[in-house]
């Protein structure tokens, strides 16, 4: 029996402009939802967000909510003018939770809430709304991107914490691996329509597929405008399948190649003819190493470390937040200097740098001021194109050309940027955290443009599904120092993680056995530690291969449309083996602490 919704919107609608937004959305939302909310840029998920927690008044429909129920909203942009701290921003205001409960997810997150709120970083600020949003306790938890700004340890401290919520949730996200993992259902919210289907974002693809092509087969039938349309979407979804299907084929060309050019410490080989044209070097690193501060204060941040790029290298580099990313990134472009070991550039490389600002672009400058400078023609790489055209390949509406970048979601002006930027002719590209406010849409063009671009691609990022997808090499810095150097993307360096965890549980297993059994001490491993020790590595060697041998079957793009039920007790049996995976991990490493003690 299906439990009765704790939310509900009937017949919704809101008027935007001179036209309805939305007009009769029915939604409802159940105490064990987990909701991923997906559409374009501009389509209005925000909006639907803030209309679904009574922030925005509707213009028609009747929303319903059951009684005691707390409904809390992790904004995209939290409103931290007036506050003097961190922590003033989290314990002030409606329903504001108690300090010891924020204090204790704080705690869990790495996070000093004691710092100015003026100062604090885009991360810190993230973390701090995410303290008090959940230590609000809510019945129903709707977020706006919570992943935004977040390193990977804190995105999978939250997967975590998602993992155990006995709440409902509605998000939104462009990190396609956290819908994965987490969603049970989707919201697809489509021109203006809103279409539900109890599948989490795993099979959100394939359904997609199937709505464009009924569309397209029920267009076929009536008139020859309608015709036209059905051309259009059969042509988008299809081509689309095979433009997926060839990047990927050739991305796993040149991880094949370079993984035939990593030694076995991880750094690629330098042995190579310096001029060769197919393997002409960009950036050459050759045992660099760079210290911050000095005495007890002194810190390696990066160590011995070396890397040939070559020319069409797509290089993704990942770490927590204060690893060294973005001392590495520096290094690489020159900007700093390292105390030992020599960075060599090639003489020829033009950079071109996309960063996490977009405020750049003045809101009221014209599209065409952006990109043409007035024009109707802009230079795209040395190809002269109208600028009509140009926006279209970025999945824009030519007639925006005259409007202001103001009137644009901040989506859509980051996807302003990269037409801009892209235009530029370069040798090298550095994304800095590319994806963040981006749809899946405009992902997957950005996806196609790193694809087809000449050059080479640096790549700082956290979203783990968009690494996957682009690069060829993986550079993962744990924060000693050392970086391991993987040909492949962030799947591929996670593996390399686990297999060092699993390595180091075998060697401590068999140097305790090795060891003379000395007599049980006060203080000692009680027997059930001691067993827990003992049997936890060769379990979380089994969850491993589980969730391998799940994700290969969900990997099948047909998996869905033939058997959902199967698809979806494939997803719930990953969510649960990976959480339980981690907390054997923790438990196992809690265990060898006091071993070692």
């Amino acid at each position: 029996m299906a439990l009765a919704p704790i939310l509900s919107w009937e017949d919704l609608g809101l008027v935007q402009g001179n036209g309805w937004l939305f007009q009769g959305l029915d939604i409802n939302i159940g105490p064990r939802d987990r909701l991923a909310l997906i559409g374009r840029n501009g389509a209005g998920k925000t909006t639907l967000l803030k209309l679904i927690a009574g922030i925005v008044d509707a213009d028609k429909g009747t929303r319903s909510v059951q009684p005691g129920t707390r409904v809390v909203t992790l904004e995209q942009d939290p409103f931290f003018t007036g506050y003097d701290t961190l922590l003033d921003f989290a314990i002030h205001g409606d329903d504001a939770p108690a300090q010891h409960e924020v204090e204790s997810i704080a705690d869990q997150l790495g996070i000093d809430l004691s710092r100015e709120a003026k100062s604090a970083s885009g991360g810190e600020r993230r973390r701090a709304a995410l303290c008090r949003a959940l230590a609000m306790e809510p019945d129903l938890l709707l977020l706006d991107e919570p992943t935004n700004h977040l390193d990977l340890a804190a995105i999978d401290w939250l997967e975590s914490w998602l993992q155990r919520y006995n709440g409902a949730f509605v998000v939104i996200s462009h990190d396609r691996t956290f819908l994965t993992r987490l969603t049970n259902a989707t919201l697809w919210l489509d021109r203006g329509g809103l279409r539900r289907k109890d599948i989490g974002f795993g099979g959100y693809e394939a359904w997609e597929e199937e709505v464009y092509a009924e569309e397209a087969r029920a267009a076929q039938k009536l008139d020859a405008k309608l015709k036209i349309e059905a051309h259009w979407l059969e042509r988008g979804v299809t081509a689309r399948r095979k433009r997926n299907q060839g990047r990927l084929a050739k991305l796993w060309e040149m991880r094949a190649e370079r993984a035939a050019m990593v030694g076995p410490q991880g750094a690629a080989k330098l042995a190579v003819v310096a001029n060769d044209s197919k393997t002409k070097s960009v950036i050459v690193a050759d045992k660099v190493t760079k210290t911050f501060g000095a005495g007890d204060t002194q810190r390696t941040v990066i160590k011995d470390f070396s890397l040939r790029i070559q020319r069409g290298d797509r290089i993704g580099i990942v770490g927590a937040n204060g690893s060294g990313k973005t001392t590495l990134l520096k290094l690489l472009m020159g900007e700093i200097q390292p105390d030992s070991g020599t960075i060599t550039q090639a003489a020829s490389m033009e950079a071109t740098v996309i960063d996490q600002q977009r405020s750049r672009m003045n809101p009221e400058m014209r599209i065409r001021d952006v990109l043409a400078e007035g024009s109707d023609w802009i230079d795209v790489r040395g190809v002269r194109k109208h600028i009509q055209g140009y926006l279209k390949d970025f999945l824009f509406d030519p007639g925006l050309v005259e409007a202001k970048v103001g009137t644009l979601s901040g989506g859509e002006r980051s996807r302003l940027l990269f037409a801009r930027e892209f235009a530029t002719t370069s040798s090298l590209l550095v994304l800095d955290e590319p994806t963040n406010d981006l749809d899946l849409e405009t992902l997957d063009l950005l996806q196609e443009v790193i694809s087809d671009y000449d050059g080479t691609v640096l790549i700082v990022s956290h979203d783990r599904d968009f690494l996957d997808r682009t690069v060829n090499i993986t550079l993962g810095l744990d924060g000693s120092g050392h970086i391991d150097v993987i040909a492949g993307g962030y799947a591929d360096w996670e593996a390399k993680r686990r297999e060092r965890t699993v390595g180091a549980a075998k060697k401590a297993k068999a140097e305790t056995a090795a060891a003379p059994q000395m007599p049980a001490k006060k203080g000692k491993l009680s027997y059930k530690d001691q067993r827990d020790y003992e049997l936890l590595p060769k379990r979380i060697e089994e969850l491993e291969a589980s969730i391998a041998r799940d994700e290969t079957a969900l990997s099948d793009p047909a998996l869905y449309t033939r058997d959902p039920k199967k698809f979806a007790a494939l997803t719930d049996a990953i969510a649960k083996a990976r959480s339980e995976k981690e907390s054997a991990e923790e438990r196992w490493l809690e265990l060898a602490e006091q071993v070692e003690g």
